[in-house]
């Protein structure tokens, strides 16, 4: 995968594969990502390389429960940048569910939505093929203060102001 931002620095070498196709074929001993059926498939059969799963907007993060102490690497696919539906995945995977291992936003994934995107526990971003992910790695710092609660910050601006 090419064009990955990864714990705010650009990565050169990356061994994951990303199969959108339920059928492709891999090598036993591949680091693959696969859609949310086939790797439940792949997980119950057994896999020598790295297996990491790719979620959907409409994917149940909740059908991963099971798997989430041994994924090392969950991708969250945005088909379209106006299609938010992935960063509910992502919050959800972070407080509610506990999971600590690699999120990943793949698809539509543009500069503008880099620092949301951590926000709500991305901490990887492949970033679209005609973009450079060099400029893209300054969306990360945008912003220098969120209002809200966030996975980052948990505590609102609001109660994190320092009284004199």
């Amino acid at each position: 995968m090419q064009n990955l931002i990864k714990r705010g620095e650009l990565i050169v070498d990356d061994s994951w594969q990303l199969l959108r196709d339920a059928e492709a074929v891999f090598a036993a001993s591949d680091d693959v990502i696969l859609p949310l059926q086939r790797f439940l498939q792949v997980a119950a059969a057994g896999h020598q390389g790295g297996l990491a799963v790719l979620l959907s907007p409409d994917s149940d993060p909740l059908a991963l429960q099971e798997h989430l102490g041994s994924l090392q690497l969950i991708a969250i696919d945005f088909p379209a940048f106006a299609d938010g539906r992935g960063y509910s995945i992502a919050r959800t995977l972070r407080e509610r569910l506990g999971y600590a291992g690699e999120l990943r936003a793949v698809g539509d994934v543009l500069r503008d939505q880099l620092s949301y995107m951590a926000q709500v526990g991305f901490d990887a971003f492949a970033i679209r093929e005609d973009r450079s992910a060099t400029e893209a790695l300054d969306g990360l710092a945008d912003f220098s203060e969120q209002y809200q609660g966030t996975v980052l910050k948990p505590v609102p601006l609001l109660k994190r102001r320092v009284s004199h």
